[in-house]
């Protein structure tokens, strides 16, 4: 996203903004600033840049419910970042203002506000106005959503990796972020931190791919695969494609100016499934695709030794929803592409660096899933309810032979075939 002109940041579209109903409200209600004054610099002292810095003050009397809610959602308190930062470090007290500082330093700009999502980009991002200070009910994904979540989600979902298509969402729906991710999900639904979410896979899964395709379910179709793996497998396994990971995110100094900064030793595409690190009864999945972030063991050093006394609490592949779905997908072409002996897929233990074995221990796969016997390709699939009503008396009318003609018959089928198939295939009850 290229950065706005300075004049573009602070321009005010008169004829566009003011007959809206935030238009109809005096600057200086919200900005404070002498309204009364003549020249710029009286007018100007006491401003407020950025009221909805503090929401309940300049936004609560007409947004009560998001007000009450806000302060301890995610976006404002970043606990996501947290929660990792306490239990890597152990939560030792003595370094906690080191780490803090670190955070004020490198992470804190990440913090948005109402208006940074709703009238300006955010100011991590270069800030400015969207439409002349008109209040946007639903935030532009570019401008405000991907701009800050562009470097992963950004790219993945909008097909800005080389070679990679977009999310078959955008690609082909063209939806937003919004349509997925509700008002409660970005404004949160906690009222005190007491009840606030930890991190974003804290809770229930939401949004989840089967509110949509409540047909993919276990048991909610007849698609053998669905029925065959049930909830072993996340929908992005066998649903996303390669994505990107990072190595080596790390505070460095500037030999010019002596400041620090961070700095990313490599991003790198990657496809990996693992172990699930989060499993739960919300995600009961056995396998989920793991991404890699960039957390070392001596991340901060330039603010304090050993702040990170606890790193091995963590995986460093961690549990992944990429943004980047696709109906058809390498891994679901076929069922070798995971029940092999030479499956590349899978997060095994020669793709872990030594110095992060122990971080990952529960997510490295040990053993691949077993091959498909012709026992069991012949018994897995289960037939439609309706589909005696189509079947012949061989069935080779609509199952010919070949790998890619779905559904399909191996070469050696006939070897196993009785005259209707039903003994092989039964019907749904």
């Amino acid at each position: 996203m290229a950065p706005l002109e300075p004049w573009e940041k602070a321009l005010v579209d008169a004829g566009t903004f003011l007959p809206t109903t935030h238009g109809k409200i005096a600057c200086a209600e919200c900005h404070g600033g002498v309204s009364s004054a003549t020249d710029k610099e009286a007018a100007h002292e006491g401003l407020v840049a950025s009221p909805s810095s503090e929401p309940e003050k300049y936004c609560g009397e007409c947004h009560a419910d998001q007000t009450a809610t806000y302060p301890y959602s995610l976006h404002a308190t970043q606990q996501g970042y947290w929660t990792a930062l306490d239990t890597r470090s152990g939560e030792v007290p003595e370094n906690h203002p080191a780490l803090e500082e670190m955070f004020g330093n490198h992470c804190a700009t990440c913090h948005t506000t109402c208006g940074e999502c709703h009238v300006s980009q955010p100011k991590n991002v270069g800030g400015g106005l969207f439409t002349g200070h008109v209040f946007e009910k639903t935030p532009p994904m570019t401008r405000s959503c991907t701009a800050c979540h562009g470097s992963r989600v950004g790219n993945e979902f909008l097909g800005k990796n080389e070679g990679i298509p977009g999310d078959v969402h955008f690609r082909e729906a063209r939806m937003s972020c919004v349509k997925c991710h509700s008002g409660a999900d970005l404004h949160g639904t906690a009222t005190s931190m007491e009840t606030a979410q930890a991190n974003r896979y804290d809770g229930m899964e939401a949004p989840k791919c089967i509110d949509c395709h409540p047909t993919a379910a276990p048991g909610g179709d007849t698609n053998p695969m669905h029925q065959v793996h049930g909830e072993t497998l996340s929908c992005q396994v066998c649903h996303s494609v390669t994505y990107t990971s990072c190595d080596g995110c790390h505070v460095a100094v500037s030999e010019a100016s002596g400041n620090p900064f961070f700095e990313t030793d490599a991003t790198y595409q990657t496809f990996m499934i693992g172990h699930n690190p989060l499993q739960s009864e919300d995600r009961p999945y056995s396998y989920v695709p793991v991404r890699h972030v960039p957390v070392i063991e001596n991340a901060y050093e330039f603010y304090g030794e050993d702040l990170l006394s606890n790193f091995d609490a963590l995986p460093t592949w961690v549990y992944s929803t990429p943004h980047n779905i696709q109906k058809n997908t390498p891994q679901n072409a076929s069922c070798e592409s995971c029940h092999s002996e030479d499956a590349k897929i899978f997060l095994t233990a020669d793709k872990v660096r030594q110095e992060e074995m122990q971080a990952n221990a529960a997510v490295i796969v040990e053993s691949l899933p077993p091959l498909v016997t012709l026992e069991q390709a012949l018994n897995a699939p289960v037939m439609p309810a309706d589909h005696v009503e189509h079947v012949s008396d061989s069935c080779t009318a609509c199952h010919t032979t070949g790998i890619r003609n779905a559904p399909v018959s191996p070469e050696n089928h006939a070897a196993y075939k009785n005259n209707n198939c039903t003994g092989c295939h039964k019907l749904q009850k």
